[in-house]
């Protein structure tokens, strides 16, 4: 049976502090904003995806081309991402693309976040993201509450990683798209591949799957999952 999670009633107002040099202006909405657990979030549902819950979990990470979004609003944001944990628990280690439609039109930006913490957001210029880009994400456990991140855009021919500590349960692990305003914009059918937890494929994990919804109606459809286990689609249906 479906689960839903909720989307995020009370967003964050707090300026986000920047390992790396800040964004244009154009990016700006996207940066007072987390992507957060589920417990944190009311009033709505926003993530839509897979999630493997149970204990241990040491690695996720899954690959996808970047949609050529159409925003319907400058409230329009969300991101695709993989992470451990925020399933039932208080943290996220997560890393993903963000689409920030707040210039009214689309803006991708790469992140990453530790919840509680506030996300980090790379610098659009040595970090650049375009609709078409492939890209693969990864959350990997390092030992002694340490968590490596790491986001690659083939396509340009970048990786980014970073090392960070938190102490978290280690209690779920996702492939997941977001809206921390409860707003997509029009991402068409986004494709995630070669997805894994713990080395595996998602689907042996025995994942939950959810679709995001909003005021009773869907937002995206989530997929079955391939029969290789690693792969599924989600498709824009509803801002």
């Amino acid at each position: 049976m479906r689960r839903f999670l909720i989307r995020v009633a009370t967003l964050a107002a707090a300026a986000t502090t920047l390992a790396v040099p800040a964004a244009p202006t154009t990016a700006v909405a996207a940066q007072g904003l987390s992507f957060r657990p589920l417990q944190y979030n009311t009033n709505g549902y926003n993530w839509g995806g897979y999630a493997a819950t149970g204990s241990g979990f040491t690695s996720v990470s899954a690959s996808w081309t970047e949609p050529n979004a159409t925003c319907n609003s400058t409230n329009d944001l969300y991101a695709p991402w993989v992470g451990i944990d925020g399933y039932g628990s208080s943290t996220v280690e997560q890393t993903g693309v963000a689409t920030d439609c707040s210039s009214g039109s689309p803006v991708h930006q790469a992140w990453y976040e530790m919840y509680p913490a506030n996300p980090v957001y790379l610098s659009l210029s040595s970090y650049p993201v375009s609709a078409g880009d492939h890209i693969t994400a990864s959350v990997t456990y390092a030992g002694s509450s340490r968590y490596t991140l790491k986001l690659t855009d083939s396509t340009r021919g970048w990786t980014y990683s970073t090392t960070k500590s938190l102490s978290a349960k280690r209690a779920s692990a996702e492939v997941i798209i977001e809206s921390p305003t409860g707003s997509y914009p029009n991402f068409g059918t986004l494709s995630f591949t070669s997805a894994t937890v713990n080395g595996k494929s998602l689907g042996s994990s025995g994942p939950v799957a959810l679709d995001p919804s909003a005021n009773g109606t869907y937002e995206a459809r989530t997929s079955a999952l391939g029969s290789s286990g690693t792969s599924f689609t989600e498709t824009f249906l509803h801002q």
